[in-house]
């Protein structure tokens, strides 16, 4: 009978004989992602058969035949290397780490969410930068010891897989997953029933969903899967893909996960014994709703004896809320029209929460702001009391991006902070580099503090091994453009040039994300003949392998793709310059430690991080990229090149061909030359000739290698980033927190009372007069001055303002910059709600010099002074 399809279809899973049975521990722990050893013992059971499964243990475990089980259980060697592994990971599940050491204080469990998580290619769960940041964080979070849990979605089809059609049109296709055959367990209940959530939606209607957990080392990650049987059709589509759908289906997976994934929480605690989160990070608008959620418990008669109000619960929540924002533009924050906000929470999904309360925390009530629409990013810092960009200069841009919640303030008092991205270093350094670094410094030296070390390898050793790493790239690039072509109609007999595309001696530029018209793919092709002249130099060739996806929707993103494409086809460069689909974690294991440069050309400042070039660095690659994201505060002249940017307002044309030429200019003066140049003969060790035609070491490149890696190594590494959470973010928000909760709340009462009351009276207050005694004729550096200050605060009392002066250098239209703040101090009271404040300024600098004086709200409760958005000025 053919052409029958089956009705339902399901994973079966292997019973692994018991001398072996830890492998299907093993298997299910995602720690063998990136733990070597685990990873080759599975390796090592059938290698063929390995490489078969795309390095899946689970998959490789459902595919090895039950009579090769059975002989490799009597191996005793096999059961020795199951039982040590298995041995091992208890000890790393268990053991004291860096987090156990901070002491008691510190928070028992932090809820992490993110629309997407990229942990391992085997759990397709992520589409580019936000996702794998997420998964670093998690596998990060477990090597430290830090409590995390981590809430998602869990997607049927995952991200889109990218081929190419004849006429290089992107196309996507959505193989549906079966959770059953994905390291993942169900939640259930003690009577093995599947734990279920549920999401009462408008006209009666009820969005059910299983939760799956993943094992991320000693991490729990809680995904929900609206596949439900009871669900209706639309209900159980809600998961469905990653980034798919608009409008309601959008905002049903938002909801899903915010207000479904506190909901969640609360179930695993229950199930497992395990402390609820006291701190909840959001990271990206996306899961915003979980803040609605925790307000919707505290003030539900049902839950808690004595309920909170609106702007009590509020408070409460946001004392132990972090929100992270990654889009420095406003075009990537998730809108919704205000009216399906409305509709969405009329009926029961909030019970007891005012409707009016929910479209407040969401409005774009500044100018600029469109007050149809419900801003996701917006909702996010008005829900959290602290509030991180993910780059320095990524900081800025979002003090400035939503400066508009804090009018009257400066850009610079705006209270956004940033933690910079970091990548985990044992998921992505090379097996190849921390093997070297094991063999010559001892255990993990790569995932330790001292990188330093690297300036012990000798210079022969360095570029034998860059060899190698560009070598398992040409191979791996060659492997997926045949592929790639044979999708796209190519004979066989077609193919026999790509066996020689590229070449492992000549010096390889990757360029590799997400395709966004931003990113600039295509700034490369700026000018045809001179970037062909670059791939065919005679002396110092480059080659260059790009990959990226661009969004489904995007069709500008897709033309870019299809222009780069249709270049490389070029009989004449297409061994030097190649696209590969379906860029993953997979792909980028080869990509970043087999190039020698990173490129990077967006336009400055709208990348927020940008952490590719990190993955490259710690594999001893050097970055070419535009001064943005990371590298705009990393960069030092020795570890890459800068390419410059067109001055602001320059049009766009001529923008992109101020900043192509200056990147030609680059490659052609400085990159290549270097590659190739500055020789001297090959030490011992050398791979020989290792430039088309002589023979030599490049001094001055292989000195940059061992500079990036000593000095970029632990700066962009993840497990300093998330110290920096905790340390920074986590720790405050979790006592902020405890203090929100003690006795039964009463700080918060007082602080959600105290603050109605400051936002009632804040229209009166007032500086009415500001003057200064002391100063000498001719002033000098040293010399001090009085400051007083006259302030109204109506009934408002001394103490719950904060009066400072802040004193810098005046600019030509009175503005004050580089500046100092000096508290003034209560005086006097003058009556009639006056009141006076002074204090000793003294001038530290020479040149122009003032200042200007400045009333804020004050209260322990408030971790900024400019939290409330609440400013008086002289």
């Amino acid at each position: 009978m053919t052409g029958m399809k089956a009705i339902r279809r399901f994973t079966v899973r292997t019973v692994v004989p018991g001398p072996i049975g830890a492998l299907a521990r093993l298997a299910t722990n995602l720690r063998w992602s990136w733990h070597l050893p685990t990873s080759q013992l599975f390796e090592s059971l059938d290698p063929a058969l390995w490489d078969e499964v795309r390095h899946d243990p689970l998959a490789l475990l459902a595919a090895i035949s039950r009579e090769k089980l059975e002989a490799l259980a009597a191996d005793p060697d096999v059961v020795a290397r199951v039982a040590d592994a298995d041995r091992n990971l208890t000890a790393y599940l268990g053991e004291p780490r860096w987090y156990q050491s901070l002491g008691a204080d510190a928070p028992h469990t932090i809820a992490y969410f993110s629309p997407e998580f990229g942990i391992s290619e085997v759990l397709p769960q992520y589409s580019g930068g936000l996702g794998i940041l997420a998964g670093d964080h998690l596998k990060t979070a477990s090597d430290l010891g830090v409590p995390l849990i981590g809430v998602g979605l869990l997607y049927q089809a995952g991200y889109f897989k990218q081929s190419l059609s004849k006429d290089a049109w992107q196309q996507e296709t959505y193989p549906l997953l079966d959770p059953d055959a994905l390291p993942l367990t169900q939640l259930r209940e003690d009577d093995g029933t599947p734990v279920r959530i549920s999401l009462p939606l408008p006209g009666g209607r009820v969005l059910h969903a299983h939760i799956w957990r993943a094992d991320v080392g000693r991490v729990p990650l809680l995904l929900l899967d609206s596949n439900v049987a009871e669900n209706d059709a639309t209900a159980r589509g809600v998961t469905d893909r990653l980034y798919g759908g608009g409008g309601d289906h959008r905002l049903s997976q938002e909801l899903l996960l915010g207000m479904g994934g506190v909901k969640a929480l609360r179930i695993h605690s229950r199930l497992t014994g395990t402390p609820e989160p006291e701190v909840f990070h959001t990271n990206e608008g996306h899961a915003g709703f979980l803040g609605i959620e925790r307000i919707r418990e505290l003030m539900d008669p049902a839950l808690t004896p004595h309920p909170l109000s609106w702007d009590e619960a509020l408070a409460a929540g946001r004392a132990s809320t972090v929100f992270t924002t990654h889009t420095p533009v406003p075009a990537g924050i998730d809108r919704f029209p205000r009216s399906t906000i409305e509709h969405f929470f009329a009926g029961e999904l909030a019970p007891g929460v005012p409707v009016e309360k929910i479209l407040a925390l969401g409005a774009e009530n500044y100018d600029g702001g469109n007050p149809e629409v419900f801003n996701m990013a917006v909702m996010g810092l008005r829900l959290a009391q602290r509030a991180n960009g993910v780059a320095k200069l990524h900081g800025v841009v979002s003090r400035e991006m939503f400066s508009g919640l804090w009018p009257g303030f400066d850009h610079d008092d705006v209270p956004i902070t940033s933690v910079t991205n970091g990548v985990h270093v044992p998921t992505w350094v090379d097996p190849r580099l921390a093997q070297l670094a094991r063999e010559k410094f001892g255990a993990d030296v790569l995932d330790g503090p001292d990188w330093s070390k690297v300036y012990d390898v000798s210079d022969g050793e360095v570029w034998e091994l860059r060899r190698r790493l560009r070598t398992a790239l040409v191979e791996d690039a060659r492997r997926r453009l045949r592929a790639s072509w044979k999708k796209r109609g190519a004979a066989d007999a077609q193919l026999a040039w790509t066996d020689s595309a590229l070449d492992p001696d000549v010096l390889t530029i990757g360029f590799a994300r997400r395709v966004p018209t931003y990113k600039r793919l295509t700034l490369m092709l700026r000018d045809p003949a001179r970037l062909k002249a670059l791939l065919l130099h005679p002396e110092h060739p480059i080659q260059l392998v790009i990959a990226g996806k661009s969004h489904p929707a995007d069709d500008a993103g897709k033309k870019m793709i299809q222009d780069l494409v249709q270049f490389t086809d070029d009989p004449e460069v297409r061994h030097r310059i190649v696209f590969l689909p379906n860029y993953d974690i997979a792909m980028a294991r080869t990509l970043f430690p087999g190039c020698d440069v990173w490129l990077n050309n967006p336009l400055r400042p709208l990348e927020a991080c940008g952490t590719s070039g990190m993955k490259a660095a710690i594999n001893g690659s050097l970055n070419l990229s535009v001064m943005d994201g990371w590298w705009d505060e990393l960069y030092d002249g020795e570890n890459g090149w800068a390419i410059p940017t067109a001055n602001a307002g320059t049009g766009e044309a001529e923008r992109d061909d101020i900043e192509s030429a200056a990147l030609y200019e680059l490659l052609e003066t400085q990159v290549a030359p270097r590659f190739y140049g500055d020789l001297v003969s090959a030490g011992a060790g050398a791979a020989g000739p290792s430039q088309p035609g002589r023979g030599g070491l490049p001094s001055h490149w292989i000195s940059m290698i061992k500079h990036t890696l000593a000095t970029l190594g632990p700066e962009v590494a993840a497990e300093r980033m998330v110290k920096e959470y905790v340390q920074r973010l986590y720790q405050p928000a979790a006592a902020a927190g405890r203090a929100a909760r003690a006795r039964d709340y009463a700080a918060t009462r007082d602080l959600a009372a105290w603050i109605g009351n400051v936002r009632s009276e804040w229209c009166g207050v007032r500086i009415e007069h500001v003057e200064s005694h002391g100063l000498a004729d001719e002033p000098h550096i040293g010399q001090s001055l009085r400051v007083r200050a006259n302030v109204y605060l109506g009934t408002l009392r001394p103490g719950d303002v904060s009066v400072s002066v802040a004193y810098g250098r005046v600019g030509s239209s009175d503005e004050l910059s580089d500046t100092r703040s000096l508290e003034l101090l209560h005086a006097r009271d003058l009556g009639d709600g006056r009141h006076q404040f002074e204090a000793e300024l003294v001038i530290d600098r020479s040149g122009s010099f003032g200042y200007g004086v400045q009333v804020l709200p004050c209260h322990a409760g408030l971790a900024s002074p400019a939290e409330l958005g609440l400013i008086a000025t002289a």
